[in-house]
């Protein structure tokens, strides 16, 4: 990897410098556009159970799945941080489960640190991967993986015991070892308290910009599904409408005939 790739103690000495960006992405074309837009770190989250999938959680995404898409991503990337997170299941069992499929992620998938969700139950399975020489990044707030028992994707934290507990949470994952936080679904004064609180950066989704860094899913501030519009989310582009009206014009051509043209043809 090059030298200029923003690595796991490079977010640390971010921690309340320059802005972290981070993007979630799912294959090796978008991996190359991020880079080149020099983003500082991609996750490939197992958010690909909804935006890939299609399906209306993340808990069916797989080690498998993850592992492959990080792949895909890795060979899009020549130094850009590259982060992947570890599905349903595949730490909550025992601390050697959890790092051994750690390790699968970074071995297997070339990924540079992974990501597990989860605040004072997490921190021994963190600790344990942290000893053994592997960079993560926690999460806690609105977890998906924890969909069913939040009764939805809904706001955390916005009670005095939720929010007690959420710095609790906090605090945990970084004495664990962890070298940078997610703080997703918060109100912003939370938020703030927090980043204040611990010394590792906080990367916030819909946790306003009071975090050390932003993520979004590429899909989604590209505007790529025109249904989805949560209040977290800003669009910088409506590539729904653009790529429909592409499509539009391709199939208008093939059925009237005029492509391809005779430039597109061999001789």
């Amino acid at each position: 990897m090059s030298e200029k790739g923003l690595t796991a103690p490079g977010f640390r000495a971010r921690k309340g410098g320059a802005k972290i960006v981070m993007v979630t992405a799912y294959d090796a074309t978008f991996a190359r556009l991020v880079e080149a837009a020099g983003v500082d770190a991609v996750l490939v989250g197992d958010s690909l159970g909804m935006v890939i999938q299609g399906h209306d959680s993340t808990l069916s995404v797989t080690l498998d799945d993850v592992i492959y898409h990080t792949r895909c991503v890795r060979r899009g990337l020549t130094h850009t941080h590259l982060v992947a997170d570890m599905p349903f299941l595949t730490f909550q069992v025992s601390e050697e489960d959890a790092l051994r499929n750690a390790g699968a992620l970074m071995q297997q998938g070339g990924a540079n640190a992974v990501k597990l969700e989860g605040g004072v139950r997490s921190a021994s399975a963190i600790a344990r991967i942290v000893a053994a020489g592997i960079p993560v990044m926690g999460h806690v707030g609105l977890t998906p993986q924890s969909v069913h028992q939040f009764g939805g994707h809904k706001v955390q934290g916005r009670q005095e015991a939720a929010a007690r507990q959420l710095v609790e949470d906090a605090v945990a994952v970084a004495e664990a070892g962890a070298y940078a936080l997610v703080l997703e679904g918060i109100p912003g004064t939370l938020a703030a308290a927090i980043t204040e609180r611990i010394s590792i950066p906080t990367i916030g989704i819909g946790a306003s910009r009071a975090c050390d860094g932003q993520v979004l899913v590429i899909y989604d501030l590209l505007g790529m599904d025109a249904s989805f519009s949560p209040k977290f989310l800003k669009k910088y582009e409506d590539l729904s409408s653009v790529i429909q009206a592409a499509l539009g014009r391709y199939a208008d051509e093939v059925r009237a005939g005029t492509f391809p043209g005779d430039e597109h043809a061999f001789s």
